[in-house]
């Protein structure tokens, strides 16, 4: 009777460890027919990208596909920051150890008081948008 007792905590960690696998799959699969439109596009947690020519769309992931979907045109867009906890990082000029941010995002500014930021788990992943998105930008600029 002990040895169930004991067991059956690990049986609810690997039921939940089943959900939540088979909820990010949904995720995945959401995102993978929803950025098959887009020439360039990226997942992950807390945001999904896509780009197609001059327009950005971007959004949360579900399982029922991306939600909050704001988009805007790299034409409108006045700069590109790299963000980490707040922090700005140059993208043309990287630190050789880019700082360890808990919050990291780029911030596309359109005027004075308007900018959207999106976020991102991954510091790298977020300076190769940035550098690319910059260069896009200043095809159209």
């Amino acid at each position: 009777m002990e040895r169930g007792l004991l067991w059956l905590p690990l049986l609810f960690i690997f039921i939940w460890l089943g959900w939540a696998g088979w909820n990010e799959y949904q995720k995945v699969e959401a995102y993978r027919s929803w950025a098959a439109e887009f020439d360039r596009a990226k997942y992950d947690i807390y945001a999904v990208l896509g780009q197609k020519g001059d327009r950005l769309t971007w959004g949360k992931p579900t399982r029922s596909g991306p939600i909050n979907l704001q988009d805007f045109s790299l034409k409108d867009v006045r700069s590109i920051r790299l963000l980490a906890d707040e922090q700005a990082i140059s993208l043309a000029n990287p630190p050789a150890e880019p700082p360890k941010g808990r919050a990291i995002c780029l911030e596309f500014s359109f005027s004075e008081e308007a900018a959207a930021r999106i976020p991102f788990t991954e510091i790298s992943l977020a300076m190769k948008w940035g550098r690319f998105l910059e260069e896009e930008r200043q095809k159209f600029v």
